[in-house]
């Protein structure tokens, strides 16, 4: 099995994505998969003009970028891949602007005029499945510990699994990435002791890839779990009287 990672970090192998890309490759490696991650951020990506050429016929499928920039590079391996990691941190509650726009480079792969219908029964149009297609999974990171931070890339992604017929075999979210020192600090992880357990899951995920092709419910839910090392963390931090207590004590700090 190979699985390439989509590192959508503007910080690139310095950043917190990808110390969790790591965590998932660690667990793919001792199952015998082959792993690559890809940089957006060391890499020329140009942005989508909507220009309309690559839907013309004399230029099918076929870029105006396409020999200009690292695109093509890109897409050639993700079509040796069986399985492609999408992580992104959250930027002003979406998706990096590298993911982004890297996305909408698959634009180009697709003939817009051959209209069909998804598996999931949407009205659509004929898609580069070797590209567009692949099973795939949704690695988020983020400051934050509320959950509706990271809603627009996870609803992103269910409808991108939707309409390119791309089975979406896991999610993992990573929040409070701050407090624990973005996995550089052991002496906040010490604070924190469910991360430590998270980043666990995580590696057990990339096990599951390779052995299952698809990460369980029960290791997604551990890997994302709240670290925040208060009793009934997760159910309390929905009320707002103890967010003010919270923020009260982050005053006095």
């Amino acid at each position: 099995m190979k699985i390439i990672a989509i590192n959508g970090s503007h910080r690139g192998t310095k950043g917190y994505t990808h110390f969790l890309i790591e965590k998932l490759f660690e667990g793919a490696k001792k199952e015998g998969a082959d792993r690559e991650e890809i940089t957006l951020g060391k890499l020329k990506i140009n942005i989508c003009k909507g220009c309309g050429v690559c839907n013309t016929e004399k230029h099918l499928s076929k870029c105006v970028y396409e020999e200009k920039d690292d695109v093509a590079i890109i897409f050639n391996k993700m079509r040796e891949a069986d399985i492609i990691v999408y992580a992104t941190p959250i930027y002003v509650f979406n998706m990096s602007g590298l993911m982004k726009v890297f996305i909408d480079r698959m634009n180009a792969t697709g003939n817009s005029g051959d209209f069909k219908l998804s598996k999931s029964g949407l009205f659509f149009h004929h898609i580069s499945k070797d590209i567009c297609s692949k099973p795939f999974v949704t690695l988020i990171c983020h400051d934050n510990f509320e959950n509706e931070s990271s809603k627009n890339v996870v609803s992103y992604f269910r409808t991108f699994s939707k309409f390119m017929d791309a089975p979406q075999v896991g999610t993992i979210i990573r929040r409070s990435g701050k407090l624990t020192g973005y996995g550089k600090d052991p002496g906040k992880e010490k604070q924190y002791l469910k991360i430590l357990k998270s980043y666990k899951a995580i590696e057990l995920a990339g096990k599951e890839l390779v052995i299952k092709g698809k990460i369980s419910k029960r290791t997604e839910k551990t890997a994302s779990q709240d670290i925040i090392p208060v009793p009934f963390f997760s159910i309390l931090k929905n009320f707002t009287g103890f967010k003010k207590k919270i923020l009260e004590k982050l005053k006095t700090e």
